[in-house]
């Protein structure tokens, strides 16, 4: 059987109403099904889905008064388990190097902090948060991929500010680890 890509993303919110309004106004993606689930022991969850481009989809959940549920959590996901953004994140397609600069003055235009273009090589990429904390990012392929992309091999150098280990992120990582990797009593 061939592989098809995936059918959805599904993430967690703690504010959906945020959360529809960027991915609806700042990313330009239609909200294609909005739903709420009551639970039957208490509470709801609103759902909503994005459609991001050919029959692909990206959904949130948003948990209210859910037993078993904290009211407030990382929804980020990287911070939560004290690691870079650069190790969670999505990519979503920009088309071309002039779609990924148009996307970029987009964002920027709407008050998104936004890197500046990075290029793999391979392929060109910006990233920028949503308002979860979740770090994304538009990339596209800037030429054919070979046999000998796939080959793992030493490809470069970036900084611990370029993962998201700056001063601040480095000590707040260091400060997780050592707790994860202490003894109980």
């Amino acid at each position: 059987m061939t592989p098809k890509g995936f059918s959805h993303i599904g993430l967690s919110t703690l504010d959906l109403d945020a959360t529809r309004a960027f991915y609806e106004n700042v990313l330009g993606f239609k909200a294609v099904v909005a739903d709420t689930l009551r639970i039957k022991e208490g509470g709801n969850l609103r759902h909503i889905f994005f459609d991001i481009g050919r029959d692909q989809l990206i959904a949130f959940m948003e948990a209210n008064d859910v037993p078993g549920v904290p009211q407030d959590y990382d929804a980020g996901i990287t911070r939560g388990l004290g690691v870079p953004g650069a190790f969670y994140h999505f990519a979503f397609e920009a088309g071309s190097e002039a779609g990924l600069l148009a996307r970029r003055e987009a964002l920027r235009a709407k008050g998104i902090e936004v890197t500046d273009v990075v290029d793999h090589g391979w392929a060109k990429s910006i990233y920028f948060k949503d308002p979860n904390g979740l770090s994304l990012e538009y990339a596209c392929i800037v030429r054919d991929l070979t046999e000998d992309d796939a080959r793992m091999q030493e490809r470069g150098t970036i900084t611990l500010k370029a993962l998201g280990l700056d001063d601040a992120g480095g000590r707040e990582l260091n400060r997780v680890k050592s707790a994860r990797n202490k003894v109980p009593a």
